[in-house]
């Protein structure tokens, strides 16, 4: 598949070939679909938590005797029909990770470039070059290329070129910045036009190609 490279003022000023095995790759909705369910489950924190009547304080001591009161049997103030008692089934510290092997979640970023690639929302820049730092210049690169519609922009590294990208993107809300290593299937899905220079290519196909 072959996709024109544009510079920073949008215009034209080559093409490239885009590698076949990363984005021309088979569509595998229901693999996109775990990898997905993964990540986020993966983010999940799970230290919510509660405390059953063991671990609430005060308690130690029966409220009352046993028989002749006239009243319910009770053996602590701290049990789960009193007000201040403990819980009962209630959350504790969990983990939510989901196991998914690497192949399989390789497979899904490839459907998800492949799917991108086919509706024409992967955008090629030459190169990533500021004279000065400023959010407005990298706003118009974007107005330029991709309208107003949300982008994720790939990077190559954290080089200090593009550290001086990834700080001038900081303040645009339509914009994430993310290394190409880093690619995932929520990012990929959550953004509507994915921008890179050419030399994104290679990072992307040294682990997916």
């Amino acid at each position: 598949m072959e996709v024109d490279v544009f510079n920073m003022q949008g215009k034209k000023v080559s093409t490239v070939d885009l590698p076949a095995a990363i984005f021309e790759a088979p569509v595998k909705v229901d693999l996109m679909h775990q990898a997905y369910v993964r990540q986020m489950a993966n983010s999940r924190l799970g230290t919510h938590s509660t405390k059953g009547r063991s671990e609430v304080s005060g308690g130690g001591r029966k409220p009352w005797r046993q028989k002749g009161t006239g009243r319910a049997r009770q053996g602590s103030i701290r049990a789960a029909q009193w007000v201040g008692g403990g819980k009962i089934f209630t959350p504790k510290p969990r983990s939510y990770e989901k196991a998914m092997p690497k192949k399989m979640r390789r497979a899904a970023l490839r459907s998800a470039l492949t799917v991108k690639a086919s509706e024409g929302e992967i955008i090629m820049m030459d190169e990533f070059k500021l004279d000065e730092v400023k959010t407005r210049k990298m706003a118009e690169v974007f107005k330029a290329v991709a309208g107003d519609s949300t982008v994720l922009l790939v990077i190559p590294e954290n080089s200090p070129e593009y550290s001086d990208v990834k700080t001038a993107c900081a303040n645009l809300a339509n914009v994430k910045t993310l290394i190409a290593s880093y690619l995932n299937i929520r990012d990929l899905l959550g953004y509507k036009n994915i921008v890179m220079p050419v030399a994104s290519l290679d990072v992307i196909e040294a682990y997916l190609g």
